[in-house]
């Protein structure tokens, strides 16, 4: 009988050599703690079941080869973390408090299941991350970096980035960038939460979004205690008399390439909107997500550059390098700057110091410009590659937007619809595309619309992709 009254099984010698016997043959120095590693384990996973009574320590040394201390010391320390107990003079036993587990490591990264073509928004060519460049500015970075940068950066972001972040937003995207008032990011989602939680302190309580847009930033802004209402567009950006109507005083913007439309704002658009702001004493949040790729002529400046006291400015490297770098930045307006740079103190003490000195660096040596004219021209070829496809094998659609990013809008003939047909015969033939319906409540749901990315896929799968399509239809 246990010391509780219940029956229970003494395990014998074999099954405690079949568990401890590689623990018993590690080195001399680790085998105390391999010998503990062992017996937790076995009673985490369950092979040692609750009210199992363990041979005595000098037993369990003699099975085992080695010293009765060394079994002594693994049955104290287990017994107190819980895992076994011990009663005077009636032995050890295995405690009830372990639950056997079956750790299991899933993935949940976004990926389609098992698509034969891939048209989904959003992802660049991941194939194209400079490894050898990021490889060596990495090298230089740890043979330079001092012991001392290596304890809590500034919440901001290691000045060094902050300097090169602003010369190259200046230069790249007009941006009028104080690295003072430049905090470095885990993307812009983080910016956005950031911007958030700040807002909701002040006393916001909603924020507009545009209708169709990202479905990422009503989400963000809503963990954050924020509301977001739904704005519309028209042909030159975020429609003007709705914002007014709304009562909001801040709206989140993607001006230089709307997505998903793929328009640009117009140069009305920007005055109106900043004009708007002004009155109200507003917020206009800019997400520059793809800026540094338009195809047809130079981009147009980021709308922040007009009144910076107006409009926090948020970017990352997500498409210019790889959304797995977690990396990215947030300018913000100086009344607002001392409240998001505590607020990103208390998220997470700032970012990995050794990745932003190393991006740094990668900008400074001019490896970040030779990455960006790298992604543009073999985006530019892929995106040609799509347009002339979807003219082959879908004659009379038409593309929209301007030429820029890493997606298009298709608004396919009504021949090739209605909507739901169409959907439900390309995912049937594997084919992984977004119709623009998903993205706001406004989109006209009559026609076949499509938000086709195509930044991730080679020319060939994208004509093989469209080619799919169209088979699906004709079958």
């Amino acid at each position: 009988m246990t010391p509780s009254g219940a029956a229970s099984e003494i395990m014998p010698s074999g099954p405690a050599w079949e568990l401890l016997v590689p623990a018993a043959s590690a080195p001399a120095r680790a085998r105390g703690r391999a010998l503990q590693a062992a017996l937790r384990e076995a009673v985490r996973t369950g092979r040692l079941a609750p009210g199992t009574r363990l041979p005595s320590s000098r037993e369990l040394a003699a099975d085992l080869g080695v010293s009765r201390g060394l079994v002594t010391e693994a049955y104290e320390q287990l017994t107190a973390e819980g895992y076994l107990r011990s009663d005077r003079g009636a032995g050890t036993w295995v405690g009830g408090a372990a639950r056997a587990a079956h750790p299991r490591a899933r993935d949940l990264a976004p990926r389609p299941a098992g698509a034969r073509a891939d048209f989904l928004p959003g992802t660049p060519d991941l194939s194209l991350f400079p490894r050898a460049a990021w490889a060596a500015a990495q090298r230089g970075v740890l043979a330079e970096l001092p012991h001392q940068a290596l304890g809590y950066p500034d919440p901001r972001g290691l000045p060094r980035l902050r300097t090169a972040l602003a010369e190259l937003l200046a230069r790249r995207r007009g941006v009028v960038a104080d690295p003072e008032r430049v905090i470095v990011v885990s993307g812009v989602a983080q910016a956005t939460t950031l911007l958030g939680f700040v807002l909701h302190a002040r006393g916001v309580r909603a924020i507009g979004v545009e209708d169709p847009g990202s479905p990422e930033h009503g989400a963000l802004y809503a963990s954050a205690g924020l509301d977001a209402v739904a704005l519309p567009l028209d042909g030159e950006g975020l429609a003007t008399e709705p914002l007014k109507e709304s009562g909001v005083r801040a709206v989140v913007t993607t001006p230089a390439h709307q997505f998903p439309s793929g328009i640009a704002y117009s140069a009305r658009r920007r005055t109106e909107l900043l004009d708007w702001a002004r009155s109200v004493d507003g917020l206009v949040v800019e997400d520059d997500y793809d800026g540094d790729f338009r195809y047809d002529r130079a981009p147009v400046g980021a709308l922040q550059g007009l009144d910076p006291e107006r409009v926090a400015y948020t970017g990352s490297v997500s498409k210019s390098l790889a959304p797995g770098l977690r990396l990215g930045w947030l300018l913000v307006p100086a009344a607002l700057a001392e409240e998001v740079v505590e607020r990103k103190r208390t998220m997470d003490l700032g970012n990995s110091v050794v990745d932003q000195a190393l991006l740094a660096r990668f900008m400074e040596r001019g490896d970040y410009d030779r990455q960006l004219r790298r992604c543009q021209r073999a985006y530019r070829e892929r995106r040609d590659t799509l347009v002339s496809a979807l003219e082959e094998h879908f004659p009379g659609a038409e593309v929209s937007g301007i030429a820029a990013g890493l997606h298009v809008i298709a608004v396919l003939p009504r021949r090739y619809g209605p909507p739901e047909y169409f959907l439900e015969r390309t995912a049937a033939a594997g084919v992984a595309v977004r119709p623009l319906t998903d993205y706001g409540r406004t989109v006209a749901r009559a026609d076949v619309r499509l938000v086709l990315g195509y930044a991730h896929q080679s020319p060939a799968r994208i004509r093989d992709g469209v080619r799919l399509m169209a088979q699906a239809l004709r079958a």
